[in-house]
């Protein structure tokens, strides 16, 4: 299990140094807050550390049938990382809002890092973190069913998340995932391996994005301030979570590129709930918390409309 500290100083690509080193130097010098840009559409609240699941945390999604069900991964890092399911509140808008105390050893999932979601099959797919690899739990498993060594496939160690492009977003359907240690952003292919899971293919790098990406989402259409396709990414190495314009594949425009969240220590994995639309995310280290943003727009259609 490392440090935020060791994290940070043995997995930052040449390009980060400078900025990490003053991260490292002031510690955490301002509360989390919405960038300006944004202050006035999104609010921000820290749920606090989730009972139950041990730290650092990684990855987190909402159990698959269930609305008040999370996914979150525990020691992440580590060879006892594992995935846990945690009893959480909404209230009448459906807004999550706290835990209720009852969390259950839901899945291992060794290395766990900041990607977690699901996938085709109803797979649960995470990224593991140094391993490199991708790691696939069938539905109803409680173990990893399938690991797969992602250095062979030419993605730089160590990856550190991964994300399904929705129907809603441009290149909707790909596969992305993308290295901590190098920013590598890369799309592949997910074939059947006639077990259940799925072989990945076809590994293409189509753009390099910097200071550690841990968690990737892609923001709902009609939420305020972007006008066009976006998405936020968890920045590790900066304290921050970040918008970028994503070209019409889904990849990231790094010209782009502005504060969404600032003033954070070790951001981690990345999720919209499909209830409320709110952006969560995990923060990893000395202070592992959930934090919940809303004022996005739901991707859940309204009675009566088109999907």
């Amino acid at each position: 299990m490392k440090s935020i500290q060791g994290r940070m100083l043995r997995a930052i690509a040449p390009w980060a140094m400078g900025c990490a080193l003053f991260v490292l130097g002031t510690g955490r010098s301002q509360a989390e807050s919405i960038a300006p840009g944004f202050a006035g559409d999104y609010s921000l609240v820290n749920l606090g550390s989730a009972p139950g699941v041990p730290t650092s945390y990684g990855g987190l999604t909402i159990l698959s049938g269930s609305q008040d069900t999370l996914l979150l991964g525990g020691a992440a890092n580590g060879g006892a990382g594992a995935i846990y399911a945690v009893g959480i509140t909404r209230d009448s808008g459906g807004h999550i809002n706290g835990f209720t105390g009852t969390t259950t050893l839901y899945s291992d999932a060794p290395f766990i890092d900041g990607g977690l979601a699901y996938g085709p099959g109803g797979v649960l797919f995470y990224t593991g973190y140094n391993t490199n690899t991708l790691g696939q739990i069938k539905p109803g498993s409680s173990t990893t069913d399938k690991t797969i060594d992602l250095t062979a496939l030419g993605i730089s160690s160590s990856v550190g998340t991964l994300v399904f492009v929705p129907s809603y977003a441009p290149g909707a359907g790909q596969f992305k995932i993308a290295s901590y240690s190098s920013g590598g952003f890369y799309t592949a292919d997910l074939t059947p391996d006639g077990s259940g899971t799925y072989d990945v293919s076809n590994v293409t790098l189509e753009t390099t994005i910097p200071f550690g990406p841990e968690g990737l989402v892609y923001i709902t259409p009609g939420s305020p301030g972007f006008s066009v396709p976006s998405m936020l990414i968890s920045e590790y190495q900066q304290g921050r979570v970040s918008a970028y314009e994503v070209d019409a594949n889904g990849n990231p425009i790094l010209a782009t590129r502005q504060d969404f969240i600032t003033g954070l220590v070790g951001a981690e994995g990345a999720f919209l709930d499909p209830i409320s639309g709110d952006f969560l995310f995990s923060t990893f280290g000395s202070n592992d918390h959930i934090v919940v943003v809303q004022g996005f727009v739901s991707a859940v259609p309204e009675p009566g409309s088109l999907v």
